[in-house]
Protein backbone atom coordinates (compact mmCIF):
# COMPACT_ATOMS: atom_id res chain seq x y z
CA UNK A 1 0.00 0.00 0.00
CA UNK A 2 1.87 3.47 -1.06
CA UNK A 3 2.42 5.86 2.11
CA UNK A 4 0.42 8.76 2.02
CA UNK A 5 2.08 12.02 1.62
CA UNK A 6 2.74 14.10 4.71
CA UNK A 7 1.07 17.60 5.13
CA UNK A 8 3.20 20.68 6.12
CA UNK A 9 0.97 22.79 8.34
CA UNK A 10 1.46 26.71 8.40
CA UNK A 11 3.42 27.82 11.09
CA UNK A 12 0.95 29.25 13.85
CA UNK A 13 0.87 33.11 13.78
CA UNK A 14 -1.01 34.60 17.08
CA UNK A 15 -3.21 36.57 16.25
CA UNK A 16 -3.28 40.42 16.45
CA UNK A 17 -3.38 41.86 19.97
CA UNK A 18 -6.74 44.08 20.19
CA UNK A 19 -6.36 47.48 21.53
CA UNK A 20 -8.58 47.86 24.67
CA UNK A 21 -11.28 49.96 24.32
CA UNK A 22 -12.18 52.72 26.65
CA UNK A 23 -15.36 52.25 28.06
CA UNK A 24 -17.21 54.71 30.25
CA UNK A 25 -18.83 52.62 33.09
CA UNK A 26 -21.58 55.04 34.89
CA UNK A 27 -22.22 54.83 38.52
CA UNK A 28 -25.02 52.02 39.44
CA UNK A 29 -24.67 52.54 43.24
CA UNK A 30 -28.28 52.85 43.58
CA UNK A 31 -29.60 49.74 41.43
CA UNK A 32 -28.93 47.53 44.71
CA UNK A 33 -30.56 49.16 47.08
CA UNK A 34 -33.83 50.13 45.48
CA UNK A 35 -33.85 46.34 43.78
CA UNK A 36 -33.66 45.06 47.25
CA UNK A 37 -35.89 47.35 48.66
CA UNK A 38 -38.58 47.32 46.15
CA UNK A 39 -38.80 43.32 46.93
CA UNK A 40 -38.43 43.85 50.82
CA UNK A 41 -41.27 46.41 50.44
CA UNK A 42 -43.46 44.04 48.11
CA UNK A 43 -42.86 41.42 50.16
CA UNK A 44 -43.59 43.15 53.46
CA UNK A 45 -47.10 44.51 51.90
CA UNK A 46 -47.99 41.25 51.56
CA UNK A 47 -47.11 40.04 54.93
CA UNK A 48 -49.13 42.61 56.52
CA UNK A 49 -51.92 41.80 54.32
CA UNK A 50 -52.23 38.01 55.19
CA UNK A 51 -51.25 38.45 58.98
CA UNK A 52 -54.12 41.18 59.68
CA UNK A 53 -57.15 39.72 57.94
CA UNK A 54 -57.33 42.25 55.43
CA UNK A 55 -57.33 45.09 56.90
CA UNK A 56 -54.11 46.72 56.15
CA UNK A 57 -52.36 48.29 54.58
CA UNK A 58 -55.33 49.39 52.61
CA UNK A 59 -58.75 48.65 53.13
CA UNK A 60 -60.34 49.70 50.36
CA UNK A 61 -58.13 48.06 48.39
CA UNK A 62 -59.47 44.36 49.30
CA UNK A 63 -57.77 41.57 47.69
CA UNK A 64 -55.80 43.89 45.10
CA UNK A 65 -53.22 44.66 48.11
CA UNK A 66 -51.77 41.62 46.80
CA UNK A 67 -51.35 42.87 43.44
CA UNK A 68 -50.01 46.16 44.57
CA UNK A 69 -47.46 43.82 46.55
CA UNK A 70 -46.39 41.95 43.46
CA UNK A 71 -46.20 45.26 41.63
CA UNK A 72 -43.06 46.40 43.53
CA UNK A 73 -41.52 42.59 43.46
CA UNK A 74 -42.15 42.95 39.64
CA UNK A 75 -40.40 46.81 39.83
CA UNK A 76 -37.70 45.23 42.20
CA UNK A 77 -36.88 42.80 39.03
CA UNK A 78 -37.36 45.38 36.28
CA UNK A 79 -34.48 47.72 38.38
CA UNK A 80 -32.59 44.80 38.32
CA UNK A 81 -31.84 44.89 34.76
CA UNK A 82 -29.71 48.11 34.72
CA UNK A 83 -27.42 45.95 37.44
CA UNK A 84 -24.10 45.83 35.93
Amino acid sequence: MPKSRIRKKADYTPPPSKQAATIKLTSRAWVAPVMLAMFILGLAWIVVFYVTDGSLPIDALGNWNIVVGFGFIAAGFGVSTQWK
